[in-house]
């Protein structure tokens, strides 16, 4: 994938009760459809006696996969409100698989709407949401006298310092966003007095945090 997006963090879990029907839900980041399935057989599986297992997934770059459920409820009123909530939270890669054991009292078609689309978020806040951007990842190699200083000066850019290595010389892993990369060089030569090896070492996708903005 080249575009940035948004996934769950995490695997998460949730439940509450609704006029005596119990609701479970979960989510999960996955990768595949077939990955997708595999959870909700899982959950199929562990809930083997519930009343429904109703589910919705997102899949893809552009989200150009979306599968839902109803299980047995009336239609529209399980698979597709799930499906809207992670649509909603702008989430792609995601099963949401909500479980329903009924209590003995209907819910009507706006409550099981409401309820679902509970559920869903319930799972998607206790997994928690991530974004996954591209970024650029550079080497540095100074001599020991550049160090402080670049620490300080990159404290101050939206460089951030994957790593740092000590030999005989000091190496500096940045990793950046890709429109920054003449930034970073130019200030790198400014901070060094031209006396440093930057190098590139690739692209790729990374898992971000989205309050702080940095990887996790």
């Amino acid at each position: 994938m080249e575009k940035s997006y948004k996934m769950l963090k995490q695997y998460g879990e949730a439940s509450f009760v609704e006029r005596k029907s119990r609701f479970i839900s979960y989510a999960m980041p996955v990768t595949t459809e077939e990955k997708a399935i595999e959870f909700l057989n899982t959950i199929r599986k562990k809930h083997y006696d519930a009343t429904h297992n109703c589910y919705a997934y997102i899949l893809g770059e552009n989200a150009e996969i979306q599968r839902s459920s109803d299980d047995g409820e009336p239609s529209g009123t399980a698979g597709v409100p799930i499906l809207e909530i992670l649509r909603k939270e702008g989430l792609t890669n995601t099963i949401v698989v909500v479980t329903r054991y009924f209590g003995g009292i209907l819910l009507g078609a706006g409550g099981l709407i409401r309820a679902y689309a509970e559920g869903a978020k319930l799972a998607v806040s206790a997994a928690g949401i991530i974004e996954v951007k591209k970024f650029s990842f550079f080497a540095v190699q100074i001599d020991y006298s550049y160090l402080g200083k670049i620490q300080h000066e990159a404290m101050k850019k939206d460089y951030i310092i994957l790593d740092t290595s000590y030999t005989d010389m000091v190496q500096i892993t940045f990793l950046i966003p890709p429109e920054s990369k003449d930034n970073l060089i130019d200030d790198i030569n400014n901070w060094t007095n031209g006396n440093v090896l930057v190098e590139h070492i690739k692209d790729d996708m990374v898992k971000v945090d989205l309050n702080t903005g940095r990887p996790i």
